[in-house]
């Protein structure tokens, strides 16, 4: 029984993913990462690569070729020369290669939003003890997740290497056709067919990343596994211990019971069944509509709202289905409905003539 308690058979709370979040423990895959930005990246050079080799080609020509050298060796080479020399390559340069390089950040940004969503945490890079633990880094390094990423690597190369074989395979009697292009159409259409090929191992290494992630989703699932005795605890320590909850409500109960009971002094009357219901209404027509129940109760508090009512001399009547009914319907400093009105009217003006006979006999 002991060893059966403290299998993780139970997923995750809610509570327990939002701290695991916190931790930096979400669902990655380094896999979808590569293949997405390597598919954005090579999708978005296919398409501007004509304007790319077109400013290769006009770089090229400004920088490297025989009159460009011829201009720039007939002056003085001094140093305002050089640096003017270099920041003009450097920004042309940065106008090529940054468009690439910020569609490859955009795209990694893009990859990781779509795994984890909005994330900002420091946990993860927290200096540890264990991190730098010989003996945990050896067990790390021979786990059996270090193997599996092995043979998965390996398979991945090979996958990879195969497509990329067949791909120049058939591209060897392509090839022969370049020969007869100039310069720039046959750079054009090796980079292109370049690209191509690369795309088309980007898209195969998107298909090995979808089985990464759910390899990776499985594992983050089993890994977030609880145990019944802790989603007991986390229930305890964020809902209360029930046994507590228990003896406050019960605190809470006796507080309105002694709350209701101060209450009935100041009670008009008290209408009983007679034993089982008690209600105590009170009457104020300066402040309410119609007559309110001050205290109700069945049994043994009814009992005592009677035993009150007697004390301090307020009048008990018995009305079996008045008393009931009140009792049923009326919640405490609630106004009577208006179908009790003409029955609680009665014992009202009863009450009141009981209290006061001689103004009633000089009405």
């Amino acid at each position: 029984m002991a060893q059966g308690a403290g299998e993780k058979t139970e997923k995750a709370t809610v509570k327990k993913r939002a701290d695991a979040r916190r931790e930096g423990q979400v669902v990655k895959s380094t896999e979808v990462n590569t293949a997405l930005c390597a598919i954005i990246m090579l999708a978005f050079m296919l398409i501007t690569l004509v304007s790319f080799i077109d400013k290769l080609r006009d770089a090229f020509f400004n920088f490297l070729s025989s009159g460009a050298l011829g201009s720039a060796s007939a002056g003085p080479m001094n140093y305002p020369v050089t640096e003017g020399l270099y920041l003009s390559v450097l920004f042309t340069l940065a106008g090529i290669v940054l468009p690439i390089l910020g569609v490859s950040i955009l795209a990694g940004l893009l990859s990781n939003v779509l795994q984890v969503g909005f994330l900002f945490t420091t946990k993860p890079i927290v200096p540890k003890l264990s991190k730098i633990d010989p003996i945990k880094g050896l067990k790390r390094i021979f786990s059996l997740r270090t193997l599996i990423e092995l043979i998965k690597s390996i398979l991945k190369v090979i996958l990879l290497g195969y497509i990329l074989y067949d791909e120049f395979r058939k591209l060897m009697d392509v090839f022969g056709s370049f020969m007869g292009l100039n310069l720039y159409g046959a750079f054009t259409e090796i980079l292109r067919t370049a690209l191509t090929v690369a795309l088309k191992m980007s898209l195969v290494l998107a298909i090995i990343a979808a089985f990464d992630y759910y390899f990776q989703w499985r594992k983050y699932e089993k890994d977030l596994m609880m145990t019944k005795q802790e989603v007991k605890d986390e229930y305890k320590n964020t809902e209360g211990d029930p046994l507590i909850k228990s003896k406050i409500r019960q605190k809470q109960r006796q507080m309105s019971m002694m709350r209701m009971m101060d209450k009935v002094p100041g009670a008009d009357v008290v209408i009983t069944n007679p034993t089982h219901y008690a209600v105590a209404l009170k009457y104020e027509s300066e402040v309410n509509g119609a007559p309110v129940v001050v205290a109700k109760g069945q049994d043994y508090l009814a009992r005592r709202i009677k035993d009150i009512a007697l004390e301090n001399g307020i009048e008990v009547i018995e009305n079996k289905p008045l008393a009931q009914a009140l009792y049923k319907i009326c919640k405490i400093d609630d106004e009577i409905p208006a179908e009790f009105y003409q029955a609680v009217a009665d014992i009202l003006v009863y009450v009141f003539k009981q209290k006061n006979p001689n103004s009633f006999s000089r009405r």
